[in-house]
């Protein structure tokens, strides 16, 4: 999840929370050129007519090959100022189908790995430290989002 955007000081993305039936989060290990290296939900920018759900059902297939993953829902929102640009990241929920995840573009993920919640890698790319609330991660403004009408 590398959060591109449209313009510099603006950037729009999304980060999948897929989990196991076991409860387990899926990230990938991320060696993209000119980065340090780290740990990454699947995710990415959202394009131009999408919504949170759409951007996550894309990524996540373009990212992972996974497309058949239970139903997307927002969850959070998080908010961050990079560099001085203004981030928004929405982290978007889904459960594991039959598909096991399988690196599409290795010049960014070497690999996909399960974790449980308690038991995340270090270190966490910025975008998904926030998404997932991990402890010492940069700080940012974390909007959960309400089930409703």
């Amino acid at each position: 999840m590398d959060g591109t955007s449209m313009t510099d000081d603006r950037i729009v993305g999304v980060g999948v929370v897929l989990t196991a039936p076991d409860g387990r989060i899926l990230l990938g290990e991320r060696i993209k050129d000119g980065e340090d290296p780290s740990w990454c939900l699947p995710g990415g920018a959202v394009e131009a007519g999408e919504g949170f759900e759409a951007a996550a059902v894309r990524e996540l297939g373009e990212e992972t090959g996974i497309r058949d993953a239970g139903p997307p829902r927002t969850v959070a929102v998080v908010l961050d100022h990079p560099g001085g640009a203004v981030r928004v990241t929405a982290a978007v929920a889904m459960a594991l189908g039959a598909t096991e995840p399988v690196v599409t573009e290795p010049r960014v993920f070497r690999s996909w790995r399960w974790f449980a919640p308690g038991a995340l890698p270090s270190p966490l790319f910025p975008a998904t430290a926030h998404l997932l609330a991990a402890p010492g991660g940069p700080p940012a403004a974390r909007y959960p989002v309400a089930d409703g009408a």
